[in-house]
């Protein structure tokens, strides 16, 4: 592991949370600096990594693995909700947020500091293909279904996708970017992808909530246990199944351990659908995972 990247996020967040609780920044702090990691930082990483990819059958599973993991989660969010007899929209909640994994915000930065610069371009193929493609589709189709709106059409769902940044950059990255690009063009790109960490780590401080809904305590409890410990459990046969080389099945079970997509959360929250559960999950689910992570992250380097 790259212990001083750790500590940065650790420095960063505890910095996000301590500015969090004063009036030195502005409310919308925290959502500018997620824009700034979502127009620039993050295509910058795309075109950065995606020219070095091989192509080859295990990268399938890796675009695969969140597909597989959403399937999964159906099936088992299902069986709690009705062992445990969970709301409607605890059970909406827990399909988005179970399903679908920060994979980018936290995921490159975080796969970059404990498996190191070449396991980044596995996240970009995890993230691009498989949970953004979940989030425009699946993720819409939830809420929708819950939240007693009209689900999204084919139009709808494809100008979401077009109005995104990131994959106007894997287009670019896969066709136009040659792997070695002049020397200026590279470093530009490696300082915007470097600071990526910063940035995230500080919006998330600024904005994480641990508040517990207590009479939602079990609803989060199976959502934290499901994210954190099932379904990277469940990646590992997957990558296997596929023959993935050792990097290569690390930064795939190490995205499907990452916590709650942040853009999951909030579209549930902006649709009613069990806030309190919601920013809990995604809140808890970032800090327990500053542990779970490098605990996997060991776990598989001595398995892979």
């Amino acid at each position: 592991m790259a212990w001083d990247a750790f500590a940065l996020i650790l420095a960063m967040l505890g910095l996000g949370m301590a500015l969090g609780r004063t009036s030195l920044l502005p409310a919308n702090a925290p959502e500018t600096l997620n824009l700034v990691v979502l127009y620039v930082c993050l295509p910058a990483a795309v075109l950065l990594y995606v020219p070095a990819l091989r192509m080859e059958w295990a990268l399938l599973g890796v675009a695969l693995t969140p597909w597989l993991l959403m399937g999964a989660t159906w099936v088992l969010v299902t069986l709690a909700a009705r062992a445990w007899r969970f709301r409607r929209d605890e059970y909406a909640v827990l399909l988005l947020c179970v399903g679908l994994s920060n994979s980018s915000f936290i995921g490159y930065p975080m796969v970059r500091a404990l498996l190191g610069e070449d396991a980044v371009q596995y996240a970009v193929v995890y993230d691009q293909f498989g949970t953004f493609i979940l989030l425009s589709t699946v993720g819409l189709y939830v809420v929708a279904r819950y939240s007693g709106d009209a689900a999204p059409t084919v139009r709808e769902i494809l100008l979401r996708i077009a109005r995104f940044p990131p994959p106007w950059a894997l287009l670019v990255g896969l066709t136009l970017m040659p792997e070695q690009p002049p020397e200026w063009i590279a470093s530009g790109l490696r300082r915007l992808a470097e600071a990526m960490l910063p940035l995230v780590m500080l919006a998330v401080g600024l904005s994480i909530q641990l508040r517990l809904p207590r009479d939602e305590v079990r609803p989060l409890a199976t959502g934290l246990a499901l994210k954190l410990l099932v379904m990277p459990a469940l990646a590992v046969p997957i990558s296997l199944a596929f023959g993935m080389p050792a990097m290569m099945l690390r930064a795939n079970v190490l995205e499907s351990a990452m916590p709650t997509m942040i853009s999951a959360a909030a579209l549930a929250m902006a649709h009613g659908l069990a806030p309190r559960l919601a920013a809990a999950l995604v809140g808890y689910g970032i800090v327990l995972c500053l542990a779970t992570l490098p605990a996997w992250a060991w776990l598989l380097a001595r398995i892979a």
